[in-house]
């Protein structure tokens, strides 16, 4: 008896071992871009698969301005089934072009309204919310005798020359929001000046948002220019920074998600239902541990560390100016600054 019980659960399990295999065979793999936060993506991709156990999140992630470019040169043969936490301009691009499936997430009454595509089709729906921010060192700043900037302008003070960090905005969309909303705050004619001049000062331009600030914070740079959350995580890990959204008013920019046209039925199938949790009170519960400003109209979030008057400080944005006039703004900047070293003329 006892080899026919052993023979017995051994056949149990290599049933079991069968049904495993077939389980995460059966599993619908879906493809999504981001420009979501490196450190966000393991949090996000566990609390989808474990609400949606058959579905396996595939992550392709880059900084805003190279998936914009990558989802837009892939237009003929997309690669991607679902656009997760990009830039909200960068999707409206996209739905002029006539990339995107129009799709309402089961949830969408409940993100508030600035979160939400206005049009009938409903190609796109908001996450989260980033403002543009300064990360000011102290002591860098102190032993430099650099004054702590309340509004834009201030970053021309002379003593903060060479000692500022700025995303580049052609591969940033921190560093677009930046010009972007200088523009907006400015005016074009005052703006372009500004930024010239500001060129004086700036020692680099890197690749991504949150390196100006991360920056600052360990005190290579005096002044980062980067965004809100980023300056208050910075802050709450012990940097001797202060986190400012100045008085004169600052870009933002909101993360969005959206599902790709013309994608095979499972993935699309598979990808409907990420967008209906991305929607849900759930995700953005999941969204405020890593910003302030989320879509749902029932979730809040103060972080500690957090510059006062932020939101109040954001500006009425224009997002669909930001998109239909992203390209000139890019080519105007390039024009400009690319190719020509920092404090250079």
């Amino acid at each position: 008896m006892t080899w026919v019980r052993a023979g017995i659960g051994l056949a149990l399990a290599l049933l079991t071992l069968g049904g495993g295999e077939a389980q995460a065979q059966a599993r619908t793999q879906v493809t999504l871009y981001t420009s979501v936060e490196t450190d966000q993506l393991a949090a996000f991709k566990e609390a989808i698969e474990k609400d949606l156990p058959d579905i396996e999140v595939r992550w392709v992630r880059d900084s805003t301005g190279v998936i914009t470019a990558r989802v837009l040169a892939e237009r003929a043969n997309p690669r991607a089934d679902m656009i997760f936490g990009l830039a909200a301009t960068s999707l409206l691009l996209f739905a002029s072009a006539d990339m995107l499936e129009p799709y309402k997430p089961r949830n969408a009454e409940e993100i508030k309204p600035a979160f939400r595509d206005s049009s009938a089709r409903h190609r796109w729906t908001g996450m989260d919310a980033y403002v543009s921010a300064i990360c000011f060192n102290r002591d860098e700043a102190r032993k430099v005798g650099a004054p702590a900037p309340t509004r834009w302008r201030e970053l021309l003070h002379p003593t903060l020359r060479q000692r500022i960090v700025m995303p580049h905005p052609a591969s940033s969309g921190t560093g677009f929001l930046l010009v972007a909303g200088w523009i907006q705050i400015m005016g074009e004619e005052a703006a372009w000046a500004f930024m010239e001049q500001l060129h004086e000062s700036v020692a680099l331009y890197t690749h991504s948002g949150s390196a100006p600030c991360v920056q600052a914070a360990r005190g290579e740079r005096v002044l980062g220019l980067s965004f809100d959350m980023r300056g208050a995580r910075e802050k709450s890990m012990g940097a001797p920074i202060e986190v400012i959204v100045p008085e004169d008013g600052a870009g933002w920019e909101m993360e969005a998600f959206a599902l790709v046209r013309d994608r095979p039925k499972h993935q699309a199938e598979a990808a409907r239902r990420i967008a209906d949790w991305a929607a849900s009170r759930r995700a953005n519960e999941l969204y405020a541990q890593f910003y302030a400003v989320v879509a749902h109209r029932d979730v809040t979030n103060r972080p500690p560390n957090y510059p006062p008057h932020a939101e109040e400080r954001m500006l009425r944005n224009d997002f669909s100016w930001m998109a239909q006039n992203r390209d000139r703004i890019l080519a105007e900047w390039s024009r400009r600054f690319d190719g020509r070293l920092p404090g250079s003329r």
